[in-house]
């Protein structure tokens, strides 16, 4: 054998640029398998969980990312109708001053209407005053003069005139004489 060692080393091994034989054909196909297998498993147990986490986390995203447009959405809304709302409140703002006005215009009115009358009512009543005033200044007057003239019908008859006869001739005097006359 050792000569079949020998032929073998020395002739027959030309320097090749793979050294392919069957031990590294099996050892590739065995490698070739086993890294698939491996793949297999790590798909399984790495690459699957890592999946089924991406797609969680990308349909938490796409709920996230409905949720805020429905958000938006409802904001958008909201603010509509806040605005709406606002335009309300300044029309019902306005509508309400309108009224004040048109109340504290009624009011002044209505306050103005009651002066009127009481100074309405003062006037007559200082009118009526001043006219029960002038009567009872003109009665004062005509007893003076009815007083006046019987002291000076006194004087001119003399004592011998009673009472009735001096209150007949001041009746006469001043129907003679007319209210008119005297009372202005």
């Amino acid at each position: 054998m050792h000569i079949f060692g020998a032929v073998l080393l020395s002739g027959t091994m030309e320097p090749r640029l793979f050294d392919l034989d069957y031990q590294l054909l099996a050892d590739t196909i065995l490698t070739i398998i086993a890294v698939f297998v491996l793949f297999l498993a790590l798909s399984y147990f790495l690459f699957n969980p890592a999946r089924k986490f991406l797609r969680s986390r990308q349909e938490k995203i796409a709920g996230e990312l409905e949720n805020a447009k429905t958000q938006e959405a409802e904001a958008a809304r909201l603010k509509e109708e806040y605005e709406g709302k606002l335009a309300g409140v300044e029309k019902e703002a306005d509508q309400i001053l309108h009224e004040a006005r048109k109340k504290a215009l009624a009011n002044e009115n209505r306050i103005l209407e009651q002066a009127k009358a009481e100074a309405a009512r003062i006037m007559a009543r200082a009118n009526a005053e001043a006219e029960l005033e002038k009567k009872r200044v003109a009665d004062e007057v005509k007893k003076e003069m009815i007083e006046v003239a019987a002291a000076m019908a006194a004087r001119i008859s003399g004592a011998c005139m009673d009472e009735e006869k001096q209150d007949a001739l001041l009746e006469q005097t001043l129907h003679e004489i007319g209210e008119s006359t005297w009372l202005s």
